[in-house]
């Protein structure tokens, strides 16, 4: 019996030295996303002569298994650091209580893709807004950290305007100049395109140590090897590409527009990407139809180091009292 056991140990040690740690993860993440009653879908973007997308453009996004006229929709807009499944995993399991969820990979992350030349902030905007009407999905919130609070921005300034309910922005430096856009990139003292595409273990241990206040402590190669591999490799040219469209273009509107949707910002009191001046700028731009929230001991990712705060005030602030328990 004992030749048995070891035996057996021996194997399962050679299969796990076999198999990718990060899949485990994110094998794990999609069933936390499947008991929560979502499902992944694929939208096939229909092609127009006038429309946004070209033939092969395609969105994968996790929807409600069924949509409940009671609960308001809310679209999850994830930001450059990853796709939908890990940058909203602290998120669903409160949130889908209340909402009809809707958690899109954006284009060139995930599972979404396109054969457009199109990298602008604009062409993610619509891509979502079309995939959310072809789900027939009238009336929305968004919610969108970083560069998605671009993409969600644009979505309720202009290519989805009537469709837009309430706008919750994290952490996105969405109004800011393209002189504060270079001082950001000069500051880093390298190319932001290592950090935001890593490309080995050094990079991503970096962008995790700017995105968090509190990072991991243990941080080992071989896993980080693993997680660049499974997220970070495929399509990192265009991901590139995306990158540089922001940094020159920002929000791709100037002057910036002022919202007409009711607004909620939050941000991180700890933010090394865009600091808490930026929120308080853009406050300033919304006026009083916005709202700022700085969430104490968190960078960043603030959805993930303070899920609950940050989810708290998402409930508050996109469902009717009433509904808040």
């Amino acid at each position: 019996m004992v030749a048995v056991g070891v035996t057996f140990s021996a194997r399962l040690l050679r299969l796990l030295r076999r198999v990718s740690i990060a899949y485990f993860h994110d094998l794990l993440v999609s069933l936390c996303f499947l008991y929560n009653h979502l499902i992944p879908r694929t939208i096939h973007l229909f092609s127009s002569s006038k429309g946004p997308t070209s033939h092969l453009t395609s969105i994968h996004i996790w929807t409600p298994l069924l949509h409940r006229r009671s609960k308001p929709s809310v679209v999850l807009i994830h930001g450059f650091g990853g796709d939908a499944k890990w940058q909203w995993r602290t998120q669903i399991g409160a949130l889908s209580r209340s909402f009809n969820l809707y958690i899109p990979d954006l284009i060139f992350f995930g599972n979404s893709r396109s054969d457009s030349p199109n990298r602008s902030v604009r062409f993610q905007a619509q891509c979502i807004a079309q995939a959310m009407k072809q789900l027939g999905v009238k009336r929305y919130n968004v919610v969108g950290i970083s560069y998605g609070g671009f993409v969600a921005y644009r979505m309720g300034s202009d290519v989805a305007t009537e469709e837009v309910e309430k706008i919750v922005l994290l952490t996105s430096g969405v109004g800011m100049s393209e002189e504060r856009m270079r001082e950001l990139v000069q500051r880093e003292g390298r190319d932001v395109r290592d950090i935001l595409c890593p490309k080995n273990p050094e990079d991503l241990r970096l962008l995790v140590r700017r995105s968090m206040y509190r990072p991991p402590v243990w941080m080992p190669d071989f896993y980080l090897r693993d997680f660049i591999k499974a997220k970070y490799m495929d399509h990192r040219k265009e991901r590139i590409e995306l990158l540089e469209d922001l940094l020159k273009h920002g929000a791709g509107v100037s002057p910036l527009p002022v919202l007409s949707q009711e607004t909620l910002l939050l941000w991180g009191d700890h933010d090394q990407v865009f600091p808490v001046d930026f929120g308080h700028d853009l406050h300033r731009h919304l006026g009083k139809i916005s709202s700022l929230e700085i969430i104490k001991d968190a960078g960043h990712a603030l959805q993930l180091e303070q899920p609950q705060q940050v989810n708290r005030h998402i409930r508050h602030f996109l469902l009717p009292p009433h509904h808040i328990k």
